[in-house]
């Protein structure tokens, strides 16, 4: 049971709630935004039996061709994760075929060089209609879990109203005793002379015909991830960033000096300290030209994508009349997907988490779910150790800390380090120079090695991270890393037989053997299977001499 501070902890606070006026649609649940994390609070809510409505703006494109909402699915299904890792894969395909990392000749296959036209319209087609297949399912599944799907702009009307313009023009309103914001995030573009010229992460996935010559710009994963995959189509590909290096943040510098190698050898070309100045544009040719504050210049672009970081959609959702706390626009909520309004909640890219990854939306919404409607009033997600990758040109993948930051949570001398950076058998029978290296880390809580952080770059590291983060979520050593058995030969064996496999240092620093975990573990079980026989044997003995005693 849990004791009185303990309920209080979990205890939803319960709104003022009025009676609906005439006309008003009433609900048990009301989520705003039919994303990822919309999407999943709807449908667990529903599953226990919840009146629900969702309501999804759709998209649509203002008079400047920009677009105005992701569509049903949210961002990752319409202008994010899916058509990326699309595009990211057909990058990959001709990179296989072509370029100074190509394999597909080393191992004996004749390549021509049209090998390397890509049908960009043709992909395209074949894109759109798999994220319409998509739209269609999310909408699907909305309703066959019960929830009543409402397209159109929605906007609070009061602490517990919600008014929603609908896509034809009309007005609904709706109430309800809790409320789910999940309206999600847009790309920021900076403000500066000749911004209307450029596209954003958005925007690409809008554009017909293939870039010849491409910059873009900004510093972060999906400035990253845009880059290499022009490049990898055979854009001529610029990527333009204001540090001395791209991912400065929450990324361990071992991956970002391997990226930053990888990118000079072989992907787009790079511009540190490069901070967009202005974009004119050629009236005659439709050419652009981007001028950084540095004095540098990219002429002849036919394309100027922007990556400077996203910003939540929360200015058209008057939160102010339910009194909805905000940060520098992101609403503002606590470790239970609670925002300052009694009743109301708040979940994925538009709070205060800082984690805008759709799997954490998913995981937040199906446990809000389960507080609200299921009975569990402890149910959240816990916002740390969670696992990410970056489609980069090679993939990236990590969990836990960097070395700087549990150095800077635990002391310089509780953190150990393995690593290793290597070129993976793929590329066995490429020529020296030409090789993708793979780099591989480890992030040790001494004395016991725990593994506090997991870091990896090269092929097939986006695959292979899932697993491993299930590993570390536990809290696995480096003990029950060696303790499994290598895969041989596998790029991800490389984590469980890092240097000093079966062995530790003594204070003299002479080697000498460890117990694996599951001979400890066995060691542990048989002397509690003793110690279980024996309290068995003694309460036998007690109620046989009891009974015994009993007959006399």
């Amino acid at each position: 049971l849990l004791l009185r501070d303990e309920k209080e902890k979990f205890r939803i606070p319960r709104p003022q709630f009025h009676p609906p006026r005439t006309g008003m649609e009433r609900y048990d649940l009301i989520v705003i935004g039919g994303g990822s994390g919309g999407s999943a609070s709807a449908k667990r809510a529903a599953e226990y039996g919840a009146k629900v409505a969702i309501i999804e703006r759709g998209h649509s494109y203002d008079a400047n061709g920009v677009r105005q909402g992701a569509g049903f699915g949210g961002t990752c299904v319409n202008v994010g994760c899916v058509p990326k890792k699309l595009m990211f894969n057909a990058a990959m395909q001709r990179e296989s075929m072509l370029g100074s990392v190509s394999t597909a000749e080393g191992y004996g296959y004749q390549v021509p060089a049209s090998a390397g036209t890509f049908d960009w319209a043709k992909v395209k087609e074949k894109r759109d209609a798999y994220v319409a297949r998509l739209n269609t399912g999310y909408k699907g599944g909305w309703e066959k879990a019960g929830c009543t799907v409402i397209q159109g702009l929605a906007a609070f009307s009061g602490p517990n109203d919600i008014t929603v313009t609908t896509a034809d023009g009309g007005t609904r309103t709706l109430t309800a005793e809790k409320i789910c914001i999940a309206c999600g995030g847009k790309p920021a573009v900076p403000s500066i002379p000749g911004a209307e010229y450029g596209i954003s992460s958005d925007g690409f996935f809008d554009l017909a015909t293939q870039p010849k010559k491409a910059v873009v710009i900004g510093a972060g994963y999906i400035a990253v991830e845009m880059a290499g995959i022009l490049h990898g189509l055979g854009t001529e590909s610029h990527l333009a960033f204001r540090g001395k290096t791209v991912l400065r943040r929450g990324f361990d510098p071992f991956i970002v000096e391997t990226l930053m190698a990888h990118m000079q050898d072989h992907g787009p070309v790079l511009h540190p300290n490069s901070d967009p100045k202005s974009i004119t544009k050629d009236a005659s040719t439709g050419l652009m030209t981007v001028e950084f504050k540095s004095g540098e210049t990219v002429e002849g672009c036919d394309c100027v994508l922007f990556a400077t970081g996203r910003k939540p959609v929360t200015d058209t959702l008057n939160l102010d009349a339910a009194n909805v706390a905000t940060d520098r626009g992101y609403i503002t909520v606590d470790e239970y997907e609670a925002t300052s309004a009694p009743g109301i909640f708040a979940i994925g890219d538009a709070t205060t988490t800082g984690y805008e990854l759709t799997p954490v939306a998913i995981a937040a919404g199906r446990r809000l779910g389960d507080r609200l409607f299921g009975g569990m009033p402890e149910a959240r997600i816990e916002y740390n150790t969670i696992a990410t990758v970056v489609f980069s040109h090679p993939p990236i993948g990590m969990i836990g800390l960097t070395e700087p930051d549990a150095k800077k949570e635990f002391g310089d001398d509780c953190i150990s380090t393995k690593y290793a950076r290597f070129p993976s058998m793929l590329y066995a029978f490429n020529e020296d120079g030409h090789k993708v290296k793979t780099g591989l880390k480890l992030v040790l809580k001494m004395p016991e090695e725990r593994i506090v952080g997991l870091h990896c770059i090269g092929p097939f590291s986006d695959e292979m991270m899932q697993g491993f983060a299930v590993a570390v979520r536990m809290g696995a050593t480096r003990f029950d890393f060696e303790a499994s058995v290598a895969i041989h030969p596998t790029i991800g064996e490389e984590f469980v037989t890092f240097g000093g496999w079966g062995q530790v240092k003594d204070e003299g620093g002479k080697r000498k053997p460890y117990m694996p975990p599951y001979l400890l573990k066995k060691k542990g079980d048989g002397l509690l299977k003793t110690v279980i026989t024996l309290a068995a044997g003694v309460v036998v003995g007690f109620v046989l001499a009891k009974a015994a005693s009993a007959r006399r």
